[in-house]
């Protein structure tokens, strides 16, 4: 048994707990953040990889969480740009669906409730359109344009980890918390590794549970803190298909039981749609998409496609638990996507802070309300500071001019391989390439085109972004393992399991 001590335990490797990390390590404090699996394995890597206010939000009254919403999509785009794009939305519109001066009214308030905003705003579009109404039916004659962004959702998390640990944090993947307890003036905590099984302990004056789907678990069954707030375990899942159209916008799509579904550029050639709103009992009931959900989403994108799709056009799918605070709503889409923040106390310290439902594109301002709750028991915190530095990799204006700087390093590395090297690192694709001249240079490839994975951006998952198994890198890391067929990916999966074992 070893025994280390922190100021701030954090319990949960997703976008929450590793935006928390990120911020507390940077306000001076020591932290040790735990994660049972990989980082982003559960809902931070299953959502619909949309940084938005949330225009359906709007109809539930939800007018904070829609300001704070798109307050932060700016911030972020700043902070991100690597990761983090603009992107244009359609929403095409006939006579069955809410009213038109509805629509506007909504998306009037969608532009201006956040404040100003650096993204076009919206308007009406006519249609036929050369470019807002590729592969619609001939019969849609309307719509309605707004902005948004999109992220790599995984990614996102794993860069606030890298900067967490730049900031001085201390990151445990396959680690699960085994209990903690309050003993004296600290919370002792004990883990296991689930590769190895092996024990430990730490000392903390202060933990964060922001384990996701397992929140209440970890009250319950680890710490064993009563607790009366809870969650909903809702499941979101998403079909791919080819892309849908040749143009880079997307598409709101208001389904006929009222509910939206977007359709998404995904990468070079793919169309991501989604999502769906299903309450589960568990976590377990929600790791796979089921038969009458791709039907759903299938329905929903072919009232509108001018070519049905069928199942046979499904190349991907995946399904997660949304671990939504539980308000009380009957109805799985009208539960709120708030976040709500609970601590418990032991006379005024050793505080346990506990994170209930959230999304992706409130994360940072999440972390900083968690930072406010926890500053009476830790008076020397510095100042909110994540809203003006850029996350690890995002040091430049604009991905053009990101991708021209890594060319002209690396002349003699195929330009298209340097943009999606530049969309996944960022400027940290300098250190990834330090070295190389030539394709040779990079070790053994993998795959093709957009496929294509090198040893040396293996290695580098591993080294610098705690990468242990192939769904770490193929699905996570990288999007790799989405355009590989199953002999690549089985290739490349028995490299990255020997290649671990051959680092560590």
């Amino acid at each position: 048994m070893s025994e280390h001590n922190y100021d701030l335990a954090i319990v949960g490797g997703g976008i929450n707990g590793c935006g928390i990390a990120r911020d507390a390590a940077g306000r001076g404090l020591k932290v040790l953040l735990l994660e049972q699996d990989d980082l982003a394995s559960a809902t931070s890597s299953w959502s619909s990889k949309l940084i938005h206010g949330g225009l359906r939000y709007l109809e539930q009254n939800e007018f904070r969480l829609v300001r704070e919403s798109l307050q932060e999509r700016e911030v972020l785009l700043k902070l991100a740009p690597h990761i983090i794009q603009p992107l244009e939305f359609i929403l095409p519109h006939d006579s069955s669906m809410r009213p038109a001066w509805m629509v506007r009214l909504g998306l009037f308030m969608y532009d201006h409730i956040g404040g100003k905003i650096s993204l076009p705003g919206s308007r009406g579009v006519s249609f036929p359109d050369q470019q807002y109404s590729a592969g619609l039916k001939s019969s849609i004659r309307q719509g309605f344009f707004y902005s948004d962004a999109r992220v790599d959702d995984a990614r996102l998390t794993v860069l606030n980890a890298v900067s967490a640990r730049e900031h001085g944090a201390e990151i445990r993947t396959r680690t699960r918390v085994t209990g903690g307890k309050r003993v004296g003036d600290v919370w002792q905590i004990g883990m296991s590794n689930i590769d190895t099984g092996e024990t430990s302990e730490a000392r903390a004056r202060g933990v964060v549970n922001a384990a996701g789907p397992w929140v209440k678990q970890l009250l319950d069954d680890a710490v064993h803190v009563p607790m009366t707030a809870t969650v909903k375990l809702v499941k979101g899942s998403h079909i791919v298909v080819p892309r849908v159209h040749d143009q880079q916008h997307a598409y709101i799509l208001q389904n006929d039981d009222k509910r939206v579904v977007f359709i998404i550029p995904l990468e070079e050639k793919l169309s991501l749609i989604g999502t769906t709103d299903v309450h589960v009992k568990s976590v377990a009931e929600g790791h796979q998409i089921s038969k009458a959900e791709i039907t759903y989403l299938i329905h929903a994108a072919n009232q509108f496609l001018a070519k049905p799709l069928h199942e046979a056009d499904v190349v991907w799918s995946y399904a997660g638990v949304r671990p939504l605070y539980d308000d009380g709503a009957a109805n799985p889409s009208e539960i709120t996507r708030d976040y709500v923040l609970k601590t418990d106390h032991q006379g005024g310290k050793l505080p346990l802070l506990s994170i209930f439902g959230g999304k992706i594109t409130t994360y940072r301002r999440l972390a900083e309300h968690a930072l406010e709750e926890l500053s009476p028991y830790f008076p020397a915190l510095s100042k909110a500071w994540t809203g003006d530095e850029p996350l690890p990799g995002g040091e430049f204006d604009t991905l053009p001019e990101a991708i021209d700087a890594l060319a002209i390093t690396h002349p003699s590395l195929p330009i298209d391989y340097l943009s999606r090297l530049v969309r996944r690192h960022g400027t940290r694709a300098e250190k990834l390439l330090k070295g190389t001249r030539a394709m040779s240079d990079l070790g053994e490839l993998f795959g093709a085109g957009a496929s294509l994975l090198s040893e040396r951006e293996i290695d580098f998952c591993i080294r610098e972004e705690w990468a242990r198994k192939p769904d770490d890198i193929l699905w996570r890391r990288t999007k790799c393992g989405l355009h590989m067929d199953e002999a690549e990916r089985s290739r490349a999966a028995t490299f990255i399991e020997a290649r671990y074992l051959a680092l560590v």
